[in-house]
C-alpha cells in the first residue's frame, strides 16, 4: 500500500486552514489569476490607443495622464500572469495583481456611483454597443469577479507566508 500524497491528503488537525495552504491549491490559483491577466493583457497590448480611450472614459484622470498607464498596464498585467503561470515572484506577481484589481474595483465602483456606463475595457478595449443598463449591469459583475480573484491573490499570499513561516521555524530548530 502506497503513503498517502501529502499534497492531497488534509491531516485532520489542520482543518480548514490546512487545505487552504496545500501547494496544489496555491499552484491552482496562481495559474488561474496569471492566465486572466495574460488574457486580459494582450487585446490591450494589440490596440493601445481603444485601450487609452476605456481609461479615459472612466473619467478619474486628465486626458494627457491616460496614455502612460494604457503604455503600463497592459505590460505589467502581462509580466505577473506570466510569473504566477510559470510560479515565479508569486507572492511579488500576487500582491502587484491585488493592487491591480483594487484599483479596477475603486475605478469601477466611482462609476457605478456616478451612474455612467462604461465598458470597463478588461478583456475587451472595442466598444460592445450595449445600453447603459447593460454595460450597468456587467460592472456590477465585474466587481464581483474581481472581488473573487482578490480572494485568490489573498489565499496565494496567505499560503505563501505560511509555508516560508513554516521554513522558518524548520530551520530555527
Amino acid at each position: 500500500m502506497s503513503a498517502p500524497d501529502p499534497g492531497l491528503s488534509i491531516p485532520p488537525e489542520a482543518g480548514f486552514k490546512g487545505w487552504l495552504s496545500r501547494p496544489w491549491l496555491t499552484t491552482r490559483l496562481q495559474i488561474a489569476l496569471g492566465l486572466f491577466f495574460v488574457v486580459a493583457a494582450l487585446p490591450k497590448l494589440a490596440d493601445p490607443p481603444s485601450f487609452a480611450h476605456m481609461i479615459y472614459n472612466y473619467r478619474l484622470a486628465p486626458g494627457p495622464l491616460v496614455n502612460l498607464p494604457a503604455l503600463v498596464l497592459p505590460w505589467l498585467e502581462l509580466t505577473c500572469g506570466v510569473a504566477l503561470i510559470l510560479g515565479i515572484w508569486s507572492r511579488s506577481a500576487a500582491a502587484v495583481v491585488g493592487v491591480l484589481l483594487l484599483v479596477f474595483v475603486a475605478a469601477i465602483s466611482v462609476n457605478l456611483l456616478r451612474g455612467h456606463a462604461i465598458d470597463c475595457g478588461c478583456f475587451d478595449v472595442k466598444d460592445a454597443g450595449k445600453s447603459a443598463e447593460e454595460r450597468l449591469d456587467d460592472m456590477r459583475m465585474v466587481i464581483v469577479r474581481d472581488a473573487g480573484m482578490l480572494l485568490m491573490v489573498a489565499q496565494v499570499l496567505w499560503a505563501g507566508a505560511r509555508r516560508d513561516e513554516a521554513e522558518r521555524e524548520g530551520t530555527e530548530a
